[in-house]
């Protein structure tokens, strides 16, 4: 059912948008305001910045409640997610990213933040391609928390120095460095073999090879054409020449296990997204004297994203949804937005925040971010679950890691599973 979100039911001598609750709010009492927040924040920095988030609604008179659901972000949160919303019970917010907010918004669930989106001026503090995620039909529906930029290369500054190597901009400049890691007794490429992280690696190489109009045609339009493609078989050859750098041990391991080993100068590089600086800084090691985190090979000047974000929905007690309203306006602010993401290892989505705390990494990713955006190099994390929803995804992974994993699987086969997506 395509329905509005948010739209009154006909009948009704109320027309147009419910604004998140805005009739209810002359009703509000002085009575604290419970905000049930489904999330799966739960250790180290994203522990801490939830409890920062606590402290803030307390302050305005609005008190947190957290749903908890065990097996946090997967099918039984959803499930339990799905279940309260029909019986007409649903949390104030609830963790929901990419695709799946568009999927909640068309059941005509989830409450219209476009006043507040106004009043905070969004559209001017986020990037367009980033405000059209948080959209249904046109309208703010969810509120993003942070940014993650995909394209990161992690190097041990000590192992790249025995290769005799600087970071490598080209890929021809990866594997040479490679290979002298390799001669020097450091695995070169420190992997975990999952479907997810061979994904995330293909999609950097993908980003790199064919660039960002490429990479929106093949993965945002799904363009059978790009699909297949001498673009995306020279994509496939460059990802596959990264494997003989791994390890035989790889398969299976954690990703912060890999990152472990560029922490300890076990290998020298790993492909993954900024939450593995976190790892990094909690070993005491800090960006530019231990380790560098650079731009993947020819990534510099474009960004792949993974966004966190809360989709509301649209409650009946009007206390409830004046502390959603205030959770809302919370996350977007600038005070929040610059402690959330120096706890987590993430940057601000919003512009105005002081970036003088944030290290290095931060700081560069910040720059980049901004100006990907101006040169709509910015484009959303396919491996990640920005883009299409799970079926799709999951083809695609799953075409990826066989490709990975098996040398008698062809580049065509793999582009052949791919144009079947769109079918």
């Amino acid at each position: 059912m395509n329905r509005k979100v948010g739209r009154v039911k006909a009948g009704s001598k109320l027309k147009g948008w419910v604004l998140g609750g805005a009739m209810a709010l002359g009703l509000a009492t002085a009575v604290a305001a419970q905000v049930e927040v489904l999330h799966w924040w739960t250790a180290g920095g994203e522990a801490k910045s939830v409890a920062e988030l606590k402290t803030l609604l307390a302050n305005q008179g609005h008190q947190w409640r957290d749903f908890a659901v065990e097996g946090g972000g997967g099918d039984s949160a959803m499930a339990v997610l799905g279940d309260r919303v029909a019986n007409g019970n649903p949390p104030a917010a609830a963790q929901i990213k990419g695709p799946a907010i568009q999927e909640w918004g068309k059941k005509g669930v989830l409450a219209n933040l476009d006043d507040i989106a106004r009043e905070q001026a969004w559209d001017a503090q986020v990037p367009r391609v980033v405000g059209d995620i948080m959209k249904v039909d046109g309208h703010y529906v969810a509120v993003p928390v942070n940014v993650h930029r995909v394209n990161w290369l992690w190097i041990n500054r000590e192992a790249l120095r025995r290769a005799g190597g600087r970071p490598p901009r080209s890929w021809e400049e990866f594997f040479a460095v490679a290979e002298r890691m390799q001669k020097a007794g450091v695995i070169a490429v420190a992997h975990g073999g999952q479907p997810w992280q061979e994904f995330t690696t293909f999609e950097v190489v993908a980003l790199s090879v064919g660039g960002a109009d490429f990479y929106r045609r093949a993965f945002v339009k799904l363009d059978p054409a790009a699909l297949r493609s001498p673009a995306m078989e020279q994509v496939l050859t460059t990802f596959r020449r990264i494997k003989p750098y791994t390890d035989k041990a790889a398969t299976g391991r954690d990703w912060n296990k890999a990152t472990a080993m560029v922490i300890k100068g076990e290998a020298g590089m790993q492909f993954m997204g900024d939450w593995a600086k976190g790892e990094f800084l909690a070993a005491g090691q800090k960006p530019g004297e231990q380790f560098l985190c650079v731009a993947a090979p020819g990534t510099e000047r474009s960004y792949i994203f993974n966004i966190d974000s809360f989709a509301m929905f649209q409650l009946k007690d009007p206390r409830a949804a004046q502390g959603q309203r205030a959770l809302v306006k919370t996350i977007m602010s600038p005070g929040f937005q610059e402690t959330f993401n120096l706890n987590k290892g993430s940057i601000p989505v919003v512009t105005g925040v002081n970036r003088d705390r944030f290290d290095r990494c931060s700081q560069e990713s910040s720059a980049h971010f901004a100006a990907s955006a101006m040169l709509n190099n910015l484009v959303p994390s396919i491996a990640h679950r920005m883009v299409q929803g799970d079926a799709k995804e999951k083809v695609l992974r799953e075409a990826v890691a066989a490709f990975w994993n098996d040398e008698r699987v062809t580049a065509d086969e793999t582009m052949g599973k791919f144009v079947a997506v769109v079918k």
